[in-house]
């Protein structure tokens, strides 16, 4: 049995099962890489901070951990992402059939699949722009928008 004050390291899945806000069974400390002294490192130089060698599901973990009432909830839900994405973005338009891969070693794996959205949507603008897109076509949910408008007028 452990005596009251004890410290574990225990799986999140564990915690969120155990962390009850009416009964107090347990108290949860924050990791040091969500506290403030790292989020002031993120804040300051947040381009060269090597997110995934911290866990490359650093958001997502991060955003389980609001499920536990403390105190810096608010500034764990703000500060890294903010400050990295306008970045991840612009590297995202910018780098084109440039080697971006010491770029995306850093990133999270949710920092990862926005570069590529950006680089994606990039290549979709310039193929289309050099007339290599067959045609824009509207997305299925709004052509079924539409059959369903026209058959509503129908009846």
């Amino acid at each position: 049995s452990f005596m009251q004050g004890s410290k574990l390291e225990i799986p999140l899945w564990l915690a969120k099962g155990l962390h009850d806000s009416k009964r107090r069974m347990i108290s949860v400390e924050l990791p040091k890489i969500y506290k403030e002294a790292w989020r002031t490192v993120f804040s300051a130089d947040a381009n060269v901070v090597d997110l995934h060698k911290m866990g490359p599901y650093y958001y997502g973990f991060g955003s389980q951990l609001l499920n536990f009432d403390n105190p810096e909830n608010p500034e764990i839900a703000q500060t890294t992402f903010i400050s990295r994405f306008r970045r991840i973005m612009d590297s995202s338009q910018n780098a084109y059939n440039e080697d971006t891969s010491a770029l995306v070693a850093r990133l999270d794996e949710l920092e990862r699949a926005l570069f590529r959205a950006g680089q994606k949507g990039l290549n979709d603008f310039q193929c289309w722009e050099k007339g290599q897109a067959s045609q824009i076509t509207a997305s299925s949910l709004v052509h079924n928008y539409g059959k369903r408008k026209f058959t509503d007028m129908d009846g």
